[in-house]
């Protein structure tokens, strides 16, 4: 396992053995987000996104807190055009191609919560709690928080949440779809560590055509997402992964997907 410790605020680690790249928060105890942070994690995420060693990639906090949001001053001392790239850096998450999981835990607010919902799935342990308290500091989410959770929730229950700044619990996100899973908080690494193995068992040329596909027709009409899924489809079928896939399933043994 290699890691990079040179960061504002969090490193980097790639454990090759297991195809992973982490990306840990690291500014205890809360690990607030600063703004210059926002401009490496975007780089962060492109860079194991490029990293032929990974195949899934983690983003997690060490302690007990995820994060409880942005570096507050940081608002203040920031100018107006490096404001206007928080959306674009925190959707990072969401550009990589391959698939991204954040492991939350206690505080998941503000910015924390942003950029786990640009995340393809999220695992909360039971002490999670989920905010966008924005409006106590008389403003809104600025990194496509209100936006991402109204489409998982829509606006009643994003009105909920944003206008009133109220914290949801893990069991709370999960009912309504925010969080992928809810585990014990003794068990969220293990079962980040199960996420990963499994996602690493299929196709990766399939999973990047899926998660394409998925976000490209998020705001498409029902005709044109079955057109598009139609067309994905048509071109996995001259995979090599996609014979091997039907090799393997009429031979009764594991595939070895290749990413072709």
């Amino acid at each position: 396992m290699t890691s990079t410790t040179s960061l504002d605020g969090f490193r980097i680690e790639i454990d090759a053995d297991n195809e992973r790249g982490d990306i840990v928060l690291d500014r205890p105890p809360f690990n607030t987000i600063s703004m210059p942070q926002r401009d490496q994690l975007r780089a962060a995420f492109e860079t194991l996104d490029a990293d032929e060693r990974v195949r899934v990639i983690v983003l997690r906090a060490t302690g007990e807190h995820f994060s409880s949001g942005g570096y507050i001053k940081g608002f203040i001392e920031a100018t107006p055009e490096h404001v206007s790239k928080l959306a674009w850096n925190i959707a990072a998450p969401a550009r990589c191609a391959k698939p991204v999981i954040a492991a939350n835990r206690g505080y998941a607010f503000g910015v924390g919560f942003e950029i786990s919902l640009a995340c393809d799935f999220r695992l909360a342990s039971h002490t999670t709690f989920y905010a966008l308290p924005e409006q106590k500091l008389g403003q809104i989410p600025g990194s496509g928080g209100s936006a991402r959770l109204q489409k998982i929730v829509g606006i009643t229950r994003t009105k909920d949440i944003v206008m009133r700044s109220r914290r949801i619990s893990a069991q709370q996100a999960y009912d309504w779809g925010i969080a992928t899973e809810i585990v014990p908080d003794t068990e969220l690494e293990a079962a980040t560590a199960a996420l990963v193995a499994e996602l690493r068992g299929f196709s990766p040329l399939a999973q990047r055509t899926a998660k394409k596909l998925l976000n490209d027709t998020e705001d498409a009409s029902l005709s044109i997402a079955i057109e598009l899924e139609g067309h994905c489809y048509s071109r996995l079928r001259s995979s090599e992964d996609f014979r091997e896939g039907v090799s393997a399933f009429h031979e009764k043994r594991p595939p070895a997907f290749k990413g072709l």
